[in-house]
């Protein structure tokens, strides 16, 4: 077997075994392991094909995959926490804090019987607190219960997945001392919050906190109204940074640079950007994805290689669940974010096939017909996972997609033109605030009109009805790709 196809389905393996062993079915990773072991040995037998026996082989990586999440959670579990009873410890703060109404959220790093762990201060909103803060903390900590599906562990296993151990709900807070996380991390907040204040000083409050999420991720200075009015359109993707954001930030970097350095240089260049970048916005997953997807693509470019987006995908997803493997059933942002990317990668060229419409052509300076499938495509990928953990979707968020990403382009390059320019002179990031502002205005008016319009369905999905669904959707991207390449021209970044 080749060896790119070796590394495909153990990682495959590897990721199915850390799901199981996530969702508790440990008896199941025996009997899936042994039962596909099984199946691939006769089909080698019946098709007389060695490939059978290498993937019969490589479906050991379901235990190792389950093994590696199992030693995962028993590290995290195990810490020891004093929990029930009023204390006082000192601890770091790890986390860039945005204050939401009364109060500010602060990731602690502190050790307890010699084991370092996070904890979660719910701090009130003043004094406000910044990363690098040295902190004395005044309260009791609670452990959260962990156990069950994802639906019904809820909070807990997103605390879990953030790496947190326990939570101190209002307590006394003291700062003891300033700047003492790295230099580097916090030079990259800094720079965020301040990038951050200097849209507010430019642009109206509604559009300037519009551009803080287009272009940071940032949505603490949201208003409730205008939050509603996004989850009704179906537009907060627009400020979760996905891998569509991620993109036009790395195709931009590339453009610029190239204009002035040599090829190489500017590669090396951009990757260091696109690091910083990931650091600055708080190294979410939809980033982390999005950014990795992004070097990839990069590196197979420069390197003359072709590039493969099923194998890119598959070593994004791979790296972030060694990391944290808690992330690939316990962060709803992580599996949308591939679903949608799979979806733009391969379903999109699928209906493009379907419809008889061109795979590759010319790009419009208004791509309508383009964002529609780009949306329609994530869309149609993530619909059941949407539903399974919210409840509901709504049918005009296709609509209002295809209308505002029209302009998102042009409205994140004059963006990070104007966050640029507010660092050399105020007045010139004004000018460039001028161009930025009616493209903003129509776009936070769209949201809101298509805000107005609550459609959402709510609907109950079974396991089984999910599979389905999935597996029809698998079967129609393979009957309509066998004569399909997937071209470098457009590379697919999600």
């Amino acid at each position: 077997m080749e060896p790119y196809n070796i590394f495909f389905f153990g990682s495959i393996f590897f990721l199915f075994g850390v799901g199981l062993e996530s969702l508790h079915l440990n008896f199941w990773i025996l009997v899936l392991t042994a039962a596909g072991a099984a199946v691939f040995v006769s089909l080698g037998f019946w098709k007389k094909s060695r490939r059978f026996f290498w993937i019969a082989g490589l479906s050991a990586f379901i235990a190792i995959g389950a093994l590696y999440s199992a030693a995962d959670d028993r590290n995290f579990t195990e810490k020891y926490i004093p929990t029930g009873e009023k204390l006082n410890f000192q601890g770091l703060v790890v986390n860039n804090p945005a204050p939401r109404g009364s109060y500010q959220n602060l990731y602690v790093q502190t050790e307890f019987s010699g084991a370092k762990v996070k904890i979660l201060v719910n701090a009130p909103r003043y004094p406000e607190f910044h990363y690098g803060d040295l902190i004395s903390v005044n309260g009791a900590v609670k452990k959260p219960e962990l156990g069950g599906l994802p639906a019904q562990a809820g909070y807990a296993q997103y605390l879990a997945k953030e790496g947190i151990s326990g939570i101190v709900s209002y307590p006394e807070v003291k700062l003891i001392a300033e700047d003492k996380g790295a230099p580097f991390k916090s030079f990259l907040f800094n720079l965020k919050n301040s990038t951050v204040d200097n849209f507010g000083e430019i642009l109206p409050v509604e559009e300037a906190a519009f551009l803080s999420g287009l272009t940071l991720g940032e949505r603490s200075d949201f208003s409730p109204e205008f939050k509603v009015a996004m989850q009704i359109s179906g537009t907060t993707h627009l400020v979760a940074l996905s891998g569509y954001n991620v993109s036009i930030v790395i195709v931009a970097a590339m453009a610029l640079l190239t204009s002035f350095l040599k090829r190489r240089t500017a590669f090396i260049v951009a990757f260091i950007f696109l690091v910083a970048f990931v650091l600055m916005t708080g190294a979410e997953a939809s980033v982390v994805r999005a950014a990795i997807m992004g070097a990839l693509v990069v590196v197979a470019t420069e390197s003359g290689r072709i590039f493969n987006p099923r194998n890119a995908i598959t070593l994004a997803g791979l790296l972030m669940v060694l990391i944290n493997p808690k992330v690939l059933v316990f962060d709803a942002g992580f599996e949308l974010s591939f679903l949608a990317l799979i979806g733009i990668v391969y379903l999109k060229p699928a209906l493009e096939e379907l419809f008889n419409l061109p795979v590759g052509g010319k790009k419009e300076t208004f791509s309508w017909r383009e964002n529609l499938l780009m949306t329609g495509s994530a869309q149609l990928m993530v619909l059941p996972i949407l539903i399974q953990n919210f409840g509901n979707f709504s049918p005009i968020s296709l609509i209002s997609n295809v209308l505002v990403l029209e302009l998102i382009p042009y409205t994140m390059m004059l963006g990070f033109a104007v966050a640029v320019l507010s660092g050399i002179s105020h007045y010139l990031a004004l000018i460039a605030g001028w161009f930025v502002w009616p493209l903003l205005k129509v776009e936070t008016g769209l949201i809101e009109f298509f805000g107005n319009f609550n459609l959402s369905l709510s609907v109950s999905l079974g396991w089984i009805f999910i599979v389905a669904y999935y597996l029809a959707i698998a079967t129609f991207i393979l009957k309509t790709s066998k004569n399909r390449v997937v071209s470098l021209k457009t590379p697919p970044w999600g």
